[in-house]
């Protein structure tokens, strides 16, 4: 049996000062944990404001949340005696390993947080990015999610898409159409390019400015060759490519123009 000298003497030396840094560790963590949420709240506010993607502000606020509460609970730890300086080592060896294994990620990750904050495009443009073309369906902090024309879902990492040449084919509000048209060189080429001129004109979805543009662009090997240049606006482009390509074969035809094609003409000769 202890005598009531030594109690009080345990209850000095270990059970008060341990009482004491219990309570103030317990305190260094509900306090962090509510500092933690204000500065998390304050942070948001001022990301929400300055427009950036919700995905990238949640992404961004998680890690915060994360970094500041590893602080936290250091600090905690560190009232109790723990050896924090060989905690955070440990957790820096950890996480230099993780990140080495994880290059690829990493990688994808970063180019995901520029493609947020940047944003070369935004959901539902459609580009040529990463080695494909599509709709862009979501863009993620690893990777990002496209349709194409044919209805295909593509998944292409983000760093791919970063590190090449992006074409945004939505970016601006108009484009022009480029197409080329060829006659023979027996037709009439002023009668040709007024029909194209006129045909232009008649179709509303070709915009006055910038000016269409016809003109002859090459004399080649079996034809004359016109370019017509066009600007529309760009959810009307391929519609405008298309119909005005079967447009001009059936003007073309009814007109008595022809439109050449490649041929090979092959001579015999008969030795006697």
């Amino acid at each position: 049996m202890y005598s009531a000298e030594e109690i009080e003497n345990l209850v000095n030396t270990y059970v008060i000062p341990w009482g004491i840094n219990i309570v103030m560790a317990i305190l260094i963590y509900v306090i962090g944990k509510i500092v933690v949420k204000v500065l998390l709240s304050l942070f948001t506010k001022i990301m929400s404001k300055s427009k950036y993607d919700q995905m990238l502000v949640e992404f961004l606020e998680s890690i915060l949340g994360a970094i500041l509460m590893l602080f936290v609970i250091v600090a905690s730890l560190d009232q109790l005696g723990v050896d924090t300086t060989s905690l955070v080592a440990i957790l820096g060896a950890a996480g230099l390993a993780i990140g080495l294994s994880l290059q690829g990620s990493l990688q994808n990750f970063a180019a995901g947080v520029m493609l947020l904050v940047f944003k070369p495009f935004q959901q539902g443009n459609f580009v040529e990015a990463g080695g494909t073309m599509g709709v862009v369906q979501s863009i993620g902090i690893f990777t990002t999610t496209m349709t194409t024309p044919d209805n295909k879902e593509i998944i292409v990492p983000n760093g791919a898409i970063y590190s090449n040449n992006i074409t945004n084919f939505s970016a601006k509000d108009t484009r022009r159409v480029d197409m080329v048209f060829g006659i023979g060189y027996g037709d009439d080429l002023l009668k040709a390019k007024q029909i194209l001129e006129e045909m232009v004109k008649e179709d509303e979805r070709i915009l006055a400015e910038p000016a269409p543009q016809v003109a002859v662009s090459e004399l080649g090997d079996s034809s004359v060759n016109f370019v017509v240049r066009p600007w529309v606006a760009s959810g009307d482009f391929w519609g405008v490519k298309f119909d005005f390509t079967e447009a001009v074969k059936l003007r073309f035809d009814k007109e008595g123009i022809s439109i050449p094609f490649p041929q090979m003409d092959v001579h015999v000769h008969k030795e006697d």
